[in-house]
């Protein structure tokens, strides 16, 4: 789909009859200088119909705008197709946050938890309504804090009570993110967390309407966002709970907070530096046919945020058929030209 071009056409050869379009012209320009030869000639027969000589631009507008009037008829006749974005079919997004203790670290103002919370609830605002968004909490360990619901002060009051916890187990974040969005689907969490498969007994996903199980991010109904400073610490890998999303066909978009240089936190007595670790963060987005936004200050989250629910709302891309839009602009133009010259001329050129 990513390869197609922008326009296609279904019958490509009636564009051909493109080629009939200059010498139309040509025959119009050679029957405008016959007119305005005997209209020198003949002075007398100046007077009928105006009683000043039209200027150039009277005289070339109506035959140009009929003459791409008739391009896009042609056009129309070819049957052009467009790769469009299209509505998504989104019915569930499972927002997950790093509550992780590095994100006290204030190199985004005033923290990176304050900054992502802010934003997180602007981005539940922005989501359409018929759309029931999920929390799950994910520090040392991962927890789901607000179940779906379409109940948005729900969602918001859910993302303010989040604090800071200590370790960040991004694998154990994902994997429960993923049974939310599926809760059907069979996924084995605890075993999971155990160094296991979560994947039940293989069954047939596109049966059951859980996507191709080829084709990563082709579930249309769920996604995950996930917002982390990307360091994982403990519990399974990040990278294997991407694994099992993308054999549901389920995405995970992923937003890194924080700047690649970091900045020192203190707390309890310790120090230590806290970066942005892009690279899971990126591999998680990738494997899953999602994508991966940075944000290095609050302004930036906000703005990858928005981009992210327009994102989610138009997430197909597809081809739709376009002849009648190419049909009305025809007659459209020609319409307009026809018009032009009778309130110009008194009579079509």
């Amino acid at each position: 789909m990513e390869n197609l071009p922008a326009l296609s056409f279904l019958w490509p050869k009636m564009l051909w009859l493109l080629v009939l379009v200059p010498p139309l012209a040509f025959c119009y320009w050679r029957l405008d200088r016959l007119r305005r030869g005997m209209a020198l000639r003949y002075p007398a027969l100046d007077v009928v119909g105006a009683s000043a000589r039209p200027s150039r631009l009277r005289r070339v507008l109506p035959p140009l705008l009929l003459l791409l009037g008739l391009c896009s008829l042609i056009v129309a006749m070819a049957r052009p197709q467009a790769l469009m974005m299209l509505p998504s079919r989104l019915e569930t997004v499972v927002l997950a946050m790093d509550m992780s203790g590095s994100m006290r670290a204030d190199d985004i103002k005033p923290t990176r938890i304050y900054a992502a919370q802010r934003a997180a609830k602007e981005f539940v605002d922005g989501q359409p309504a018929n759309v029931s968004v999920s929390v799950v909490a994910v520090a040392g360990a991962a927890a789901v804090v607000q179940s779906p619901t379409r109940k948005r002060e729900d969602v918001i009051a859910a993302i303010e009570r989040l604090e800071p916890q200590r370790g960040t187990a991004l694998g154990s974040g994902l994997i429960i993110a993923l049974a939310t969005v599926l809760p059907t689907a069979g996924i084995d969490v605890e075993r999971f967390l155990d160094g296991g498969s979560a994947r039940p007994a293989p069954v047939d996903l596109a049966a059951a309407g859980l996507g191709d199980g080829a084709v990563p991010g082709s579930y249309p109904s769920g996604a995950i966002v996930l917002l982390s400073d990307g360091q994982n610490n403990t519990g399974p890998d990040a990278l294997k709970a991407a694994e099992v999303a993308a054999a549901y066909g389920v995405r995970i978009f992923t937003v890194g907070i924080g700047t690649p240089e970091g900045t020192t936190l203190t707390t309890d007595g310790w120090s230590m530096r806290v970066r942005l670790d892009e690279d899971v963060l990126k591999k998680v987005a990738d494997m899953t046919g999602a994508q991966y936004f940075q944000a290095q200050d609050a302004g930036e989250l906000r703005k990858v945020y928005r981009s992210l629910s327009a994102r989610l709302a138009f997430d197909k891309r597809d081809v739709v058929e376009v002849t009648a839009l190419f049909t009305a602009l025809g007659a459209l133009l020609a319409v307009l030209s026809g018009l032009l010259s009778l309130w110009w001329f008194g009579r079509v050129q």
